[in-house]
């Protein structure tokens, strides 16, 4: 199991003098309801992808639920943004995307949120300041930067979460972008979700370490590693981190140590671990910790969550109903998306 370095964590929080908000009941029961559903919506995704009505690739979020739920519990939503890579689908919903044109997108459906042009890995929100969903692994990293770079310009006080997975801290726009954000303070907060094992290489594989968060020691950016199964963990490490941000103090880096339960895509077999490891990992199920919490605080009852987990079922079957009553994209609609400008310099190189 990850274990968290306790002394690190106390260090980077007396940095800060700014107070957590209260997890109250109602947190913790919008935690469950939304983290239940999540993981419902992802199931039904990989059926659906098994009854070839999602196409492509499918890269499901199963375990990772209490990430969006703590950052989103710290953001300001009125203002703060995200951008994350490929396994996307959960992040919009977090930022208040209606799950029904999620599901549409994934089928490519003209009701989904890039009107079924974009697909699995590429959902888009400009109204809920979710800025994808990128298949570039990587990619996302520069750009979550750039965003805050704009917050910052324009002085809006609003702060970027970029996240990325373990095996996209290899690539070298990592390194350049935390130059360059510590260097002109940038509001930005990056996040690792290390679930482990990349595509399909474990960590330890792939570097001379393991502590993925210390990447930020050569930058001076602070950083830390949370437990990311519990999201109450992730919320105080991101409020801290976003507070810092948005006084003008600059970036941080978190390492959010979790772990998937399903394959890197659908067309992973998971040669790289075991049934056993998977089971392990279970017991720290994120759902399960919200719930044990719920009970234990006497917040709700074991039929209050029957309830709840009721009502996540009925949605993500309305999910499913809005999606198959969605009609496909026009032909014509491929033109919509294209320019053309007569004068593009050197144009007439081209044609001839």
């Amino acid at each position: 199991m990850h274990i968290i370095e306790s002394k690190i964590f106390l260090i980077f929080a007396t940095y800060f003098k700014t107070t957590m908000k209260e997890f109250s009941k109602e947190v913790y029961l919008k935690w469950y309801e939304d983290m239940t559903m999540w993981r419902r919506f992802e199931d039904k995704c990989r059926s659906l992808y098994l009854k070839q009505k999602i196409r492509g690739f499918l890269h499901l979020y199963n375990g990772q639920e209490a990430i969006p739920a703590g950052f989103t519990h710290a953001m300001d939503m009125s203002k703060d943004s995200m951008i994350t890579a490929y396994r996307c689908h959960i992040h919009p919903m977090a930022m208040g995307v209606d799950p029904k044109r999620i599901m549409a997108e994934l089928c490519g459906k003209a009701t989904g949120t890039s009107k079924g042009m974009g697909g699995s890995m590429h959902i888009f929100s400009k109204e809920h300041r979710f800025y994808g969903g990128h298949g570039i692994v990587g990619g996302q990293i520069p750009l979550g930067a750039g965003i805050a770079f704009a917050d910052q310009y324009f002085d809006r006080k609003a702060v970027n979460i970029c996240f990325m997975g373990d095996g996209a801290v290899r690539q070298g726009s990592l390194h350049e972008t935390f130059n360059m954000a510590m260097n002109w303070k940038l509001p930005v907060v990056f996040v690792c979700e290390n679930n482990g094992y990349a595509m399909g290489t474990s960590v330890k594989r792939t570097a001379n370490h393991e502590d993925i968060y210390k990447l930020g020691l050569g930058y001076e950016m602070p950083c830390l590693p949370v437990d990311a199964m519990d999201p109450e963990k992730v919320a105080e490490a991101a409020y801290e981190a976003i507070e810092r941000a948005r006084r003008g103090d600059g970036p941080t880096f978190i390492e959010a140590r979790t772990y998937r339960y399903r394959g890197h895509s659908m067309s992973d077999a998971e040669p790289y671990r075991s049934k056993e490891e998977v089971a392990q990992y279970k017991l720290e199920d994120p759902i399960e910790i919200v719930r044990k919490r719920l009970l234990d605080n006497n917040w709700a009852t074991e039929q209050d969550l029957e309830s709840i987990d009721e009502r996540s079922r009925e949605f993500v079957e309305e999910c499913i109903d809005f999606m198959e009553q969605s009609p496909y994209p026009d032909l014509s609609q491929v033109y919509d998306f294209v320019y053309s400008t007569p004068d593009y310099p050197f144009i007439d190189k081209l044609e001839n």
